[in-house]
This record gives C-alpha cells, sequence and structure tokens, in this order.
C-alpha cells in the first residue's frame, strides 16, 4: 500500500509515460470534425467511444432522441458515459467536456482539422475548447486505475460525461443526462480553456428579431415598406443601449460588463424589390448579478421602442436561447479551494478563481445543486487558445500539466 505522496508520485509517472498517447489522442480527436452548426456530432461520439474502449473503458452511448435533438438546434446527438467504482462508498465525482466546435472560418496558418503539432502547442478547431479535455479527464481516470491496482485506497467513483451540444446551450448533452437520471454526480469538475479555476461566468439571452414590411418593385418604392430601412432605425437603438452597459460594472473578478453584439442578419427578395422582411439575431450576456428575465424585458422593450413609430413594419421578437450565468452551488467553495491548491502545486505559481464572461455546460450542473468548478488545459487565458478564431491552439505542456492537477484532486477527494 502506498501513502499520499508515493501516490502522487505514481500518478506523475504513468501520465508522463503515457503523455504521447495523450497527444495522439487528442490529434485524432481534432482530426474528426463535430462543427455546430450543423450538429451533427453522433460519428464524433463514436469515434471517441471507440478510443476510450481500446483503453479498457466501458462505455455507455446514449442516443438523445432525433426530435429533442431537433428542436435544441441538433442533428444529432451521443452522450457518452464512462464510470469507474473505486469503492462502494465516497463521492461520485464527473468530469465533464464537450466535442461540439464551431466551424473553422478563415484565416488559419494550417489545416483547421490537421491536428498539427508547432512549437509545443497543438492547433485546431476544438484542441483548446475543449477535445483537449476529453484526453484530460481521461488520462487522469487512467493514471488512479493504476494507483488503485498498486495498492491506493480509494473511496468512490469517477464519471466521465463527454457531450456534444454546449454550443447551442447544453440542454440534450448535461441537461439530458441530469434530467433523465442517467446521472446525479456529488461534485462536477467541467472543462474549461485556461489554467485558471473558474467558478463563475456569464449568462447569455440570444433574440431573434423579424421587421415585416410590404413588397414593391423598386421602381416604386413609395408602395412598399422597407424592412431593411426599418433595421437602420433598430440598429442604432441597439447599439446606444449595448454602449450603455459598459456602466454597469459586475463585481465578479474576470468579468467587466454585459455586452451586447448583433450577429446574423439576414432578408430582402432581390436587388431590384423593396424587403418585406428582415431578421437579425442578438447575443446579449448577463452577468452573474443580473436577473435573466429583467435583462430579456430590458432588450424587449428597446426593439418595440426604436420601431414603434416605423410606419408598416410589424416586429416579432422570439427567444432562441436562454443560459442562466453560473454561480457556485453549496459546497462549491471547497472544491474551488481544492483546486486552486492542487492547480498551484503543479504549475509552481499562484492559481486562483476567476469568472469569465463566456456560458458553458457547468451552469446546468450547478443549478441542480451540485458544487461545480471549471478546470482543464489551457494556456494563461482564452485569447492566448484563440478559442471560437482561427488557430485555436493548446500549450502542450500545460496539457500534461492539466492531466496532473485532475489525477491529484480526484486522488485527494477519493481519500476521505
Amino acid at each position: 500500500m502506498t501513502d499520499h505522496t508515493d501516490t502522487r508520485a505514481l500518478l506523475r509517472r504513468f501520465i508522463d509515460t503515457h503523455f504521447d498517447e495523450q497527444v495522439q489522442m487528442l490529434a485524432r480527436l481534432v482530426q474528426c470534425p463535430s462543427d455546430n452548426p450543423p450538429g451533427d456530432c453522433a460519428p464524433h461520439a463514436e469515434l471517441t467511444a471507440g478510443l476510450l474502449e481500446a483503453m479498457d473503458f466501458k462505455v455507455e452511448r446514449h442516443p438523445v432522441p432525433a426530435g429533442f435533438a431537433t428542436a435544441n438546434g441538433m442533428q444529432s446527438v451521443v452522450n457518452l458515459i464512462v464510470r469507474v467504482r473505486f469503492g462502494e462508498d465516497g463521492p461520485v465525482i464527473a468530469l465533464n467536456a464537450h466535442g461540439d466546435v464551431v466551424p473553422p472560418g478563415e484565416g488559419w496558418s494550417s489545416d483547421p482539422y490537421g491536428g498539427e503539432v508547432r512549437d509545443g502547442w497543438m492547433y485546431g478547431r476544438g484542441a483548446a475548447v475543449s477535445k483537449s479535455d476529453f484526453t484530460t479527464y481521461a488520462f487522469a481516470m487512467r493514471a488512479l486505475k493504476q494507483a488503485a491496482v498498486s495498492g491506493t485506497p480509494l473511496n468512490g467513483s469517477v464519471e466521465l460525461h463527454l457531450t456534444y451540444d454546449e454550443e447551442t446551450g447544453g440542454m440534450t448533452g448535461p441537461g439530458w443526462i441530469l434530467s433523465q437520471g442517467l446521472s446525479r454526480p456529488d461534485y462536477v469538475l467541467s472543462a474549461a480553456f485556461s489554467h485558471h479555476v473558474v467558478v463563475a461566468h456569464n449568462g447569455c439571452l440570444h433574440l431573434e428579431v423579424t421587421l415585416r414590411g410590404k413588397s414593391a418593385h423598386a421602381a416604386r418604392p413609395d408602395t412598399g415598406h422597407d424592412a431593411i430601412e426599418a433595421a437602420a432605425t433598430l440598429l442604432p437603438a441597439l447599439y446606444r443601449h449595448r454602449d450603455a452597459l459598459a456602466d454597469r460594472p459586475s463585481q465578479t473578478p474576470g468579468i467587466t460588463h454585459p455586452t451586447l453584439v448583433v450577429g446574423l442578419i439576414e432578408g430582402g427578395i432581390n436587388t431590384n424589390v423593396v424587403a418585406d422582411r428582415l431578421s437579425l439575431r442578438i447575443d446579449r450576456r448577463i452577468v452573474p448579478e443580473e436577473s435573466p428575465e429583467a435583462v430579456e424585458a430590458e432588450l424587449r422593450a428597446v426593439i418595440e421602442d426604436a420601431c414603434r413609430t416605423l410606419p408598416g413594419i410589424t416586429v416579432e421578437v422570439r427567444r432562441i436561447l436562454l443560459a442562466r450565468p453560473f454561480a457556485p452551488a453549496p459546497g462549491a467553495k471547497e472544491l474551488s479551494e481544492l483546486m486552486c491548491r492542487e492547480a498551484s502545486a503543479v504549475m509552481g505559481k499562484p492559481v486562483t478563481p476567476i469568472g469569465v464572461p463566456l456560458y458553458t455546460d457547468a451552469r446546468l450542473y450547478s443549478e441542480a445543486g451540485i458544487p461545480t468548478v471549471m478546470y482543464g488545459a489551457g494556456p494563461e487565458s482564452l485569447l492566448e487558445a484563440n478559442g471560437h478564431r482561427a488557430d485555436e491552439r493548446v500549450p502542450l505542456a500545460e496539457l500534461r500539466q492539466a492531466t496532473e492537477v485532475v489525477a491529484n484532486t480526484l486522488l485527494t477527494l477519493l481519500q476521505r
């Protein structure tokens, strides 16, 4: 039987010995596209399941019914759960990462699906967000299994929750796992994108606004009502509201203030026709101190006030997404303090809890009352990782360190 110090050395040796294999697994995951949209992610789940089964993990495949997937913006979803029991008693700890990624876009210096390693970084869509943590969590679990075989007493279970709809809100991923009773963990570590311990993040509201007018021949525009012209009134009102949000600072470290972006615009019939329809989509980030219901009511009022006096124009506002902010559940402070201690020890510098202006799946576990923190592989910041941008990348040195941090954290939780 080994003591705590010896076990940590064993975990580190296992991770170091198998690190080339971990990098190869990440490359395979990056090389298999799982863009969302369109959200056809079942093929990537099957690839992942095969890689895990080759490492002697028993993988549960949980397909989401097609109708529910479609209603939540997905074409196909298969959630994967791996459960490793180390003893009858003790906590259940879930490790959650998502395999769906945003489309690559333009401006890459290498193949976005290449998984190329350059100057100590792996490049590729999903390398940082968050296919890297598929491997961080899987190899930490493998190291713990080896420790158990070597005689380390452990009590509890570790589960791997690999899901595929973080980019569309999480309801067919963690939301489905929790609502269907497939798991009810005592603690959750959820994928991150930098080496900080994330304990809070913004929520997000997506609204679709449709302006409807009346089409007319371009030779007689006076006989129609131009939806594109109406947008020329609405957009300045939205941007004035956006600018005013800077005067509402958040008190959460790492989060500045609410933001608003008009991300999509589509409309018109043809060049020689007055547009009878224009739609746009708004992304409004909700800081942890705000009420999502109040944010939505305020934004709807801004839209309605701007369009009220436009002749011949009607306005429809439809909610696409409402993701609530991630705030700590009872017991999360102890978990975050443990993660910070373990990360600081491995990295040799202070790692502190922060908030981030994104929204993630972590909020769904926390909303269910489960102590949840976000931690995984990544550099100092999301900007360094180029998350959701060209040349997304993860530093391999910190991929290895994050794996050790997760293994050590699990060790402590399973030896209490």
